[in-house]
């Protein structure tokens, strides 16, 4: 399994409009492939500590895991991570970075593995070989937030 797994693609709007879409966590669904929604637990909002709970799908599989946001700094990064509790005692950092570019924004999704037991590893590995690298998931998930962001960006 890759511990770490990063893409990029480049939108066609300013950082501002691609982070209004991504720091809305009840707006991942729209171009993710695996997590279906999301909603604010508490406070709602891209803030360091606000924690949001998603709620994924792959295949047959389904999930709910509780994520903390580590580090929000509009408009250009937002780190979340999944918090270990049972029955899910690993922990993924995810990121978001967006950088200004002529004509638009690179936006780069990443993450890392920050813990995960041998057993979950090998179980996440049999139930769904795809997780052993998720870069197309990634890049897809881009090129689905790019169609978003640019057809709302297009709107009057």
């Amino acid at each position: 399994m890759r511990r770490e797994c990063e893409a990029s693609v480049t939108v066609s709007a300013p950082p501002e409009a691609v982070w209004a879409v991504v720091s809305d966590v009840t707006r991942v669904g729209e171009w993710s492939g695996e997590c279906r929604g999301c909603e604010w637990v508490g406070v709602p909002g891209a803030v360091t500590g606000a924690r949001f709970r998603g709620h994924n799908r792959r295949l047959w599989l389904r999930w709910t895991r509780l994520n903390e946001v580590v580090r929000a700094e509009p408009p250009r990064e937002l780190v979340w991570r999944t918090v270990p509790r049972f029955p899910y005692p690993d922990s993924i950092e995810w990121r978001l970075s967006l950088v200004d570019t002529d004509g638009g924004t690179k936006v780069s999704e990443s993450y890392r593995v920050v813990k995960i037991t041998k057993l979950m590893e090998w179980l996440v590995g049999l139930a769904m070989p795809v997780h052993r690298d998720r870069t197309a998931d990634l890049l897809a998930d881009l090129t689905r937030l790019q169609g978003v962001v640019e057809s709302a960006d297009r709107r009057p």
